[in-house]
């Protein structure tokens, strides 16, 4: 190992140091931070976006780059990684950088509060400079990168895919669901409705059994908090993980499966390549992959009909009333429940694609220009009617729903179904290699799959991309197919 590359790799350590600073701001902004306390976060993010940004850029960084060299598959892959950050991070200036951590910063305060009066008048100003920011960062990173400028923006969040390849996938999807969507509703009205659960569920009680769920997936509460927060999500750090969920007295599954959810994103970053830690290589490889185990733990494993014979016995025991709701096939009926909704999060397996369709096709347009921040909620309106037959009654129920794009993030979306096939061809994977799979689930055990997964995924950190992940664990790049046989046998299989 030459000198310029160790000097390179004590400067990503000390980035990678003051990132996992300002995830615990950005933590405690969401789920702790008093009201009053928005303007001064914000000050204090951009400035933490600010150093880590002149960390990335000082001319000494280029001078090491040219002469680095690295020994070994992971120190190399490393070093590759730190090249391309370099490119990405020099495109753009500091004041610029943190501009748009400002920005992101107001816009979604003001978001917060615009959702819960349904009044995209109120954000609007604010969306509009955070849009005009992204813009001129995708057009900035384009050059730099060669890439158009919506791919750029892609490219920060799952390198390597461009909207070139995900638009057939898409394409392909929405002709799928044409089809799939009325012909489940149709099975599902044959098997009849379920039983619902009687409440309440004491919001006491719903975190204990959350903790205790997650915990049997594998999350190590010595490592890990759970707290609450308006939109549910994982952050902190791989040693100190932090994810939030929202509770509600007469519901007690959108807490508990939110929880599932983000355990996942926390099984993944607990698992990733110690010795590497604070090194690019040791990070996830991309919010596809990350969307991947979360999506793998929830939906895969979780809303499975091996692992709900079991949480129902758990749950009947914390919440007593009638034994036949909480059978693992009325659960099934309950927690897999197609129909077409306003709200992404709320959203099944069939029709959670195209809501992500929808913000895929939309922040595409708004980075290009041929959509005016103005006209965002006649057009989110108009694309939903499209693709699901319905239209928002308000923008809270619209375009004001997701965080994402209040908070800057423009080229996220993608992630979330991309992440959703690669859960069914990962699963698939893990069942083949590891046949008493699903008799552990049925136990509440999930070690078998954590482990597959710890080996085949988290292990690898950010060594390979996001096709040549899924070669290495599954045979083959993304197979679409491979969802969409899952939704068939799930959904469309009487």
């Amino acid at each position: 190992m030459n000198a310029a590359y160790q000097r390179l790799k004590t400067r990503h350590a000390r980035i990678a140091t003051l990132g996992e600073a300002s995830a615990m701001l950005g933590w405690d902004a969401s789920a702790m931070m008093p009201q009053g306390g928005g303007a001064a976060r914000g000050d204090q993010l951009a400035l933490l976006a600010g150093m880590m940004h002149e960390l990335a850029i000082a001319p000494e960084v280029a001078e090491d780059l040219a002469a680095a060299e690295a020994e070994g598959e992971w120190e190399e892959a490393n070093l590759a990684l730190m090249r391309h950050g370099h490119i990405r991070a020099t495109a753009l200036d500091t004041a610029l950088v943190e501009a748009v951590s400002l920005a992101n910063s107001r816009c979604e305060k003001i978001w917060r509060e615009a959702r819960k009066s349904a009044d995209f008048a109120l954000v609007r100003p604010a969306l509009e400079e955070v849009v005009r920011l992204q813009r001129q960062t995708a057009q900035a990173l384009a050059a730099a990168l060669n890439l158009s400028p919506y791919d750029a923006l892609m490219d920060g969040f799952q390198r390597g895919v461009t909207a070139a390849e995900v638009e057939p996938i898409f394409a392909t999807y929405e002709g799928f669901l044409a089809e799939a969507l009325p012909r489940a509703l149709e099975i599902q009205a044959r098997r009849g409705p379920a039983i619902p659960l009687q409440g309440p569920f004491p919001v006491a009680t719903q975190k204990a059994m959350a903790q205790a769920m997650s915990a049997r997936m594998g999350l190590e509460y010595s490592h890990a908090r759970l707290d609450e927060s308006t939109h549910p999500f994982c952050g902190g750090t791989p040693s100190d993980v932090r994810i939030t969920t929202r509770y509600h007295e007469g519901d007690v599954a959108q807490a508990l499966l939110g929880v599932l959810h983000e355990t996942g994103h926390a099984l993944y970053e607990r698992g990733l390549p110690e010795a590497y830690r604070r090194q690019p290589v040791g990070e996830a490889a991309g919010m596809a992959a990350h969307e991947s185990q979360s999506l793998i733990i929830e939906m895969q494993a979780c809303r499975g009909d091996a692992f709900l014979g079991f949480l129902g016995r758990e749950l009947q025991a914390a919440y007593g009333g009638d034994a036949a709701a909480y059978d693992g096939a009325n659960l099934a009926k309950l927690w897999r429940h197609v129909r077409p909704g306003f709200i992404r999060v709320d959203a099944d397996e069939i029709t959670y694609p195209a809501h992500v369709i929808l913000r895929f096709r939309l922040e595409r347009a708004l980075i290009s220009g041929d959509l005016a921040v103005a006209d965002l909620p006649q057009a989110w309106g108009e694309g939903l009617q499209q693709l699901l037959g319905i239209t928002p009654p308000d923008d809270a129920q619209g375009c004001l729903q997701d965080i994402h794009w209040h908070d800057g993030a423009f080229g996220y979306f993608p992630s979330y179904t991309l992440g959703a096939m690669a859960a069914a061809q990962l699963m698939g994977a893990a069942r083949a290699a590891t046949p008493g799979l699903d008799a552990a689930l049925a136990q509440g055990d999930a070690s078998p799959l954590l482990g597959w997964l710890r080996v085949n995924l988290h292990a690898q950190g950010s060594r390979l991309g996001f096709q040549d992940l899924l070669r290495s664990a599954t045979g083959k790049a993304l197979d679409p197919a491979d969802f969409t046989a899952h939704l068939t046998r799930r959904y469309l299989t009487d």
